[in-house]
């Protein structure tokens, strides 16, 4: 018994195949290599966002040391949330409460008094900042996801994680007030992201 001939169409099947996977697998690199981020110069912060550096107290991952990821860097107010931020941490560190309500909404510092603001802050040291993310919210408003340490005495700490060290993960929510942008009053609900440093 003899085989049949191959028909001429079966004959192209396997270079045309091998031709389109080519094509696909070239145009997909290709893609790749124009949708890249481009990357940062390796003098650049945001390359080692993980490692702190010496701020101007020099002391490593103080308050007045705001780190950012690339993805936070990049949105348009990222340089006005870092100062804002910066100064609200070193206001706990330094427990200036005059400096704490400059850059929190009125809302926020009606709602605790100068007493009650120390009270709460008096042991408190929070460091290693960093912003992961800033979204648009209502309006003019944003949301900022920031990471810290938070080290304090035991008694002072918070009565649902009683620890003298404390890594936080929260959504700080930033409002305008008078042409500034400030921290507004955390939502309330369960308490943030946290564990045990």
């Amino acid at each position: 018994m003899t085989t049949p001939a191959p028909s001429s169409r079966q004959r192209w099947l396997v270079p045309v195949v091998v031709v389109v996977l080519s094509v696909t697998v070239g145009g997909g690199l290709l893609a790749r290599e124009l949708y890249r981020r481009p990357e940062q110069p390796a003098d650049d912060a945001s390359v080692a966002v993980s490692t702190p550096t010496p701020s101007s107290s020099g002391e490593p991952g103080a308050a007045d040391d705001v780190r950012m990821t690339d993805d936070a860097r990049a949105h348009p107010q990222a340089e006005a949330v870092r100062k804002v931020l910066t100064k609200y941490f070193a206001a706990i560190n330094t427990k200036d409460y005059q400096q704490w309500t400059a850059v929190v909404s009125d809302e926020r510092a009606a709602a605790q008094s100068s007493t009650d603001w120390r009270k709460g802050v008096r042991t408190t040291k929070d460091s290693d900042a960093l912003v992961y993310r800033i979204e648009r919210s209502a309006g003019n408003s944003l949301r900022v996801l920031v990471g810290f340490t938070s080290r304090q005495k035991l008694e002072d700490a918070p009565l649902f994680f009683r620890e003298p060290c404390i890594k936080w993960r929260l959504v700080i929510p930033m409002v305008v007030e008078d042409n500034s942008l400030k921290v507004a009053a955390v939502d309330g609900g369960p308490p943030p992201e946290h564990e045990k440093c």
